[in-house]
């Protein structure tokens, strides 16, 4: 069988940094194509290269497509060829309707005036095609991620695609939705539609890939065709970190100290904007130098209970008593949480956790300015000695620290968020999906980190919808269903078939 796509010696640099360095791979008509690796390690900047994002004349190598040279100068020149890519972020107009976003920039039109109701019948061919039954005329606003997802694939397979490009497509859908991806994929592959599907999830990978390659500091360094034998998840990953992860979750020795840091009884959060409960009753106790993971399904208030313990920011109507080391405490704003020793590092680490136009050193910080004030001003050479010690410390992989966070991958981005709140010299961390959408070598790196802050005496709190991550992590389980914590578990006799139970009833 002849390749569909073959890209032969592709190397790409950018100031400072190569890339990409004589990267070659081939996909085959009718498959499912994986490309991972670590964030950093080159697979976005691949795909925009074949997409045409980046001009031809910007890299060096060969594309060619269906046995042809191919050369791109933009986005358009590459969809005229039945290439399409749908970016990880998506790119919707949350106003229009599902049917204006499907045929936006590529309406179809009567003469010189747009045809609507051929706009809206075209649609509804497309909507059935992805499996998404929402009228047309819906506003994109009011749709799920996961529905908005398929509206991306159907807006992509409008325009009579060859070959679809998908950047992390299932990373912010929950497991039923990403399993509907992941079919739909095969759907269209039995349809003559190719897909080349970028993933951090090794299971979806495994799952669904007739194919894959692996790409590790901008080289490609393992290739697996279609023809070979199912590869493993052990071999991925040693593929893309360079070495065996055994241990994903290091060990560490366990916590056994007594001494409570943080009590919280009874405590209740009532959001006026959404009018129901998202924290109904919740007690729990947090020990010094522990971690305490949260475990719970979609939307059992996880992050809601953060929230409050991290000043409110969210205006719920608070219920229920907080103690910080014995003494009864009223957190009314983040400010008054971080000034008893609370940090919060948020889920949203792009709109919430950062600034992305600023530089590295900016973003560290940002939390404590008050430590490297003096009379209002802010002593520059502290900032950087600040910044430089937490690269050090915490493995920030940067050129520069004053490289604008935006420009980092999204390992290195979770690394500067931890690093702003560390210098707050916080007495307990609040972590929130803190590997969510980084690669497994970058997840290794920050467990370590939670390790050695736990032997220092930080006390932890880890939110994660990761339920190994949680069993692998903590040293209890706290589970939250539906707003109300049903129980508290030794992470030595609790069982992930026992947390669903609770999370569950």
């Amino acid at each position: 069988m002849k390749p569909l796509l073959e890209m032969n010696h592709i190397t790409k640099t950018f100031p400072g940094v190569v890339a990409l360095s004589d990267v070659s791979f081939k996909v085959y008509p009718s498959s499912i194509h994986c490309l991972v690796g670590e964030n950093g390690a080159g697979k976005s900047t691949l795909m925009k290269i074949l997409s045409g994002v980046y001009a031809h004349h910007e890299f060096d190598g060969e594309i060619h497509f269906n046995q042809e040279r191919v050369q791109f100068n933009s986005l358009k020149d590459s969809q005229r060829l039945g290439i399409g890519i749908i970016h990880q972020e998506l790119a919707l107009i949350p106003e229009l309707s599902v049917y204006e976003n499907i045929f936006l920039g590529n309406e179809i039109k009567k003469g010189s005036m747009i045809d609507w109701n051929e706009t809206i019948v075209q649609s509804m061919k497309y909507l059935q095609m992805v499996g998404l039954n929402v009228v047309p005329e819906e506003k994109v606003k009011n749709l799920g991620v996961g529905q908005q997802q398929l509206v991306e694939i159907a807006k992509a397979l409008s325009k009579n695609l060859t070959l679809l490009i998908l950047d992390e497509p299932t990373a912010a859908l929950n497991d039923e939705e990403s399993e509907n991806l992941l079919q739909l994929l095969r759907n269209l592959k039995s349809n003559g539609v190719t897909s080349i599907m970028i993933s951090h999830k090794l299971k979806e990978v495994v799952s669904v890939a007739d194919s894959l390659t692996v790409l590790r500091d901008g080289k490609s360094v393992l290739d697996i065709e279609p023809s070979n034998e199912p590869v493993q998840i052990p071999t991925i990953i040693k593929a893309m970190v360079g070495r065996d992860l055994n241990e994903i979750f290091p060990k560490r020795v366990k916590h056994t100290s007594e001494d409570v840091i943080l009590r919280v009884s009874n405590l209740r959060g009532y959001d006026k904007s959404k009018q129901r409960h998202v924290v109904k009753d919740i007690s729990f106790e947090l020990r010094r130098g522990e971690v305490l993971g949260v475990a719970g399904l979609m939307g059992a208030g996880r992050t809601e209970l953060a929230m409050t313990l991290f000043g409110n920011a969210n205006n719920y109507v608070m219920s229920g008593t907080i103690e910080m080391e014995n003494n009864v405490v009223s957190i009314k704003t983040p400010k008054e949480a971080i000034d008893l020793g609370i940090a919060y590092v948020s889920e949203d680490r792009k709109g919430n956790g950062l600034i992305l136009i600023q530089d590295i050193k900016e973003n560290i910080s940002s939390a404590g300015l008050k430590r490297l004030s003096q009379y209002g001003f802010v002593n520059p050479n502290e900032e950087i000695k600040v910044a430089q010690q937490y690269k050090q410390d915490i493995n920030i992989k940067t050129p520069s620290i004053a490289q604008k966070v935006k420009n980092l991958s999204g390992g290195n981005q979770q690394k500067v968020s931890l690093s702003k709140w560390l210098y707050t010299s916080p007495k307990i961390l609040i972590l929130d999906e803190p590997t969510r959408g980084i690669d497994v070598g970058a997840k290794a790196e920050i467990y370590t980190i939670i390790n050695e802050l736990v032997n220092q005496g930080l006390s932890i709190i880890l939110i994660s919808s990761e339920l190994p991550e949680v069993l692998g992590m903590s040293d209890r389980v706290l589970v939250i269903n539906e707003g109300v914590s049903t129980a508290c578990l030794d992470i030595d006799a609790a069982s992930a078939e026992e947390v669903m139970m609770y999370a569950t009833q």
